[in-house]
Order: structure tokens, then sequence, then C-alpha cells
């Protein structure tokens, strides 16, 4: 596995448009980013496509969001890990949270698809999703 720093700025735009549509509310675009096997661990538990696109059934879930610390390494000809640490606030909220991400994408003939995505909350108290 190596560090492929051509590769952060294909990935981190991809990545931006899962964070976007949660900033929309959008399932949609958020349910076309994501494979159709896509896992999700978080603070709560362990969730899969259909889990990570309802919670949108609400509205948006984030208000705004920076990333910063992004790096992205290989796992093969066809798949990538992109790293990094996400500050996000949650709409309504004054107050920001944090946490560091390791999100896997999958190269198909239709561009990149999210596999796979871990928060892990900056502060072990807080929750994340």
């Amino acid at each position: 596995m190596t560090q492929d720093q051509a590769l952060t700025p294909e990935l981190l735009a991809q990545e931006r448009a899962v964070w976007d549509a949660l900033a929309r509310g959008d399932a949609q675009a958020d349910a076309a980013a994501l494979s159709d096997d896509f896992t999700g661990v978080y603070h709560d538990g362990i969730f899969g496509k259909p889990a990570h696109v309802a919670q949108l059934a609400a509205g948006p879930t984030v208000a705004d969001y920076t990333p910063s610390q992004v790096q992205s390494r290989r796992l093969g000809p066809n798949h990538a890990l992109l790293i990094y640490h996400a500050t996000y606030r949650r709409p309504g909220a004054a107050a920001t949270e944090a946490m560091y991400v390791s999100s896997i994408w999958q190269r198909s003939g239709q561009g990149w698809i999210n596999i796979f995505s871990q928060d892990t909350p900056d502060n072990p108290n807080q929750a994340v999703r």
C-alpha cells in the first residue's frame, strides 16, 4: 500500500459528493455514490447502504464540513483508500464536531463508487453519524 498524492484530489472529489448529498438532504445523490453492498462502521453499529440513505429522510444531516489531513493510498489497480480528518456542523447546531474517516473506493466502468467507510470520533465521548 503506497501513498498516492496524484489520486487524492480525484478521491476527495468523490468523498465531497457524499458530504454534499448529506448537506443537501439528497438521498438520490447519496445512493448513487455508494455501492449496493456498501458497509459503514460507526459508533452505533455496522450499517449498509439502505441505512446510510435512510438517514436523509428527515432532511440534511450536515450543515457544513471541512476535510483536512487528506491522504490516499492505492489498495490495488481498482481500489483506493481515502483517509482524512473532518470537522463538521449539524443543521441548527452552533458547535462543530470532528472525526477521522477512512473510506474505500472501487473504480468501475462508471467511475469511483464507495464500498466502505469508517468514522472514528475525534473525541471518544462524541457520537458520530
